[in-house]
């Protein structure tokens, strides 16, 4: 049985499950979830309602970085998981304080209590922290990892916030670090236009190992 995926194409959780998909070959059938309309099906299964959950003949998956780390165990041709510990880090930091910097930036009118250019520049300084990381191109040298692959969705999402703005902040190498990863192959392999998911519909495999970022241009 094909494992099943729920997504949702601009969740960067999402985004980062499929990328680690994507890149292991691993097949599943993608159910597009609409998150102001879930289906009941993927209720049923999701214990939290949010995407993305990985259904495998009954074992559900339900954290993104689990699913990456399930979809890499199988198959990791990139090697993504060959990584420092200071990866598993940098990724914590980046789901935890840099992701509510991000919320309490984009979504500032749910927070009033809060101001968001501190939020932003909070958000600002965990990426400024990573200039000297990505010397090499990526975080751990000229190649990506887990860790590049499970923060720059959420970089993604923080730069679109004001893009003109970013672009302003932002170093050099971080600059390269987003562009490239959005120019890449695998980053269009991840982002189909699909329909919602009802039941009953024809199922949409999603697979294949493909070409990842390459390093980036020195400036």
């Amino acid at each position: 049985m094909t494992p099943i995926l729920y997504s949702f194409r601009r969740c960067p959780y999402a985004m980062r499950a499929r990328l680690a998909v994507a890149v292991s070959g691993v097949g599943v059938e993608l159910r597009e979830i609409v998150l102001r309309d879930k289906a009941p099906a993927f209720l049923a299964v999701s214990p939290s309602a949010t995407v993305p959950c990985l259904d495998d003949a009954g074992t559900v998956i339900d954290e993104s970085l689990d699913i990456m780390t399930w979809a890499l165990g199988q198959n990791d041709p990139m090697g993504w998981l060959d990584m420092p510990d200071q990866g598993h880090a940098l990724i914590a930091e980046a789901d935890g304080p840099f992701k509510a910097a991000l919320d309490h930036t984009k979504y500032h009118t749910r927070y009033p209590e809060l101001d968001p250019q501190a939020s932003r520049g909070t958000a600002m300084t965990f990426l400024t922290n990573l200039e000297t990381h990505l010397a090499d191109g990526f975080l751990f040298g000229a190649a990506p990892s887990l860790a590049d692959m499970a923060i720059l969705p959420f970089v993604r999402q923080f730069a679109f916030i004001d893009k003109a703005r970013f672009d302003a902040d932002a170093g050099p190498n971080l600059t390269r670090w987003l562009e490239t990863f959005l120019a890449s192959p695998l980053f269009a392999t991840i982002m189909p236009k699909l329909p919602k998911w009802d039941e009953g519909d024809a199922p949409t495999v999603f697979a294949g190992a493909i070409t990842p970022p390459q390093t980036p241009p020195q400036a």
